[in-house]
């Protein structure tokens, strides 16, 4: 049998809300840099869902950009040097380069709107 997606458990991250200046301008980023499927909600509120079907949010239009986070949420992809650069041509910035030496490959990147967060490629990924 297919497993269903998302998972539902006790303890499971399950809703992201991101600050947006332009809700439209962000939902494009995400879902051209990471997959993500963008919906309308019955109310009209512009939701995701992310590029494996577990973790769902929306963007709030008029709060401010999350720049110095003091969680930081990391985003999985298959390369961090490839998905920095479809950053960048997506209207978004690095701010912290990919190391490829580094003990934990990743990167910090800002979105359209300001808001920091990183990204991290998974094992059997590229740096």
């Amino acid at each position: 049998m297919e497993p269903t997606h998302p998972t539902f458990g006790n303890g499971k991250i399950c809703c992201i809300q991101i600050p947006a200046a332009d809700v439209k301008k962000s939902a494009q980023f995400y879902r051209n840099v990471f997959g993500w499927n963008i919906r309308e909600r019955a109310n009209g509120e512009m939701a995701f869902d992310d590029g494996v079907g577990e973790v769902s949010g929306m963007w709030l239009a008029g709060k401010e950009a999350e720049t110095d986070p003091r969680v930081m949420l990391h985003i999985m992809v298959d390369s961090a040097s490839e998905t920095a650069k479809s950053i960048v041509s997506h209207g978004g910035k690095i701010v912290q380069p990919v190391e490829p030496d580094a003990h934990e490959i990743t990167a910090l990147f800002a979105d359209p709107a300001g808001n920091v967060f990183g990204i991290y490629p998974h094992r059997s990924g590229k740096s």
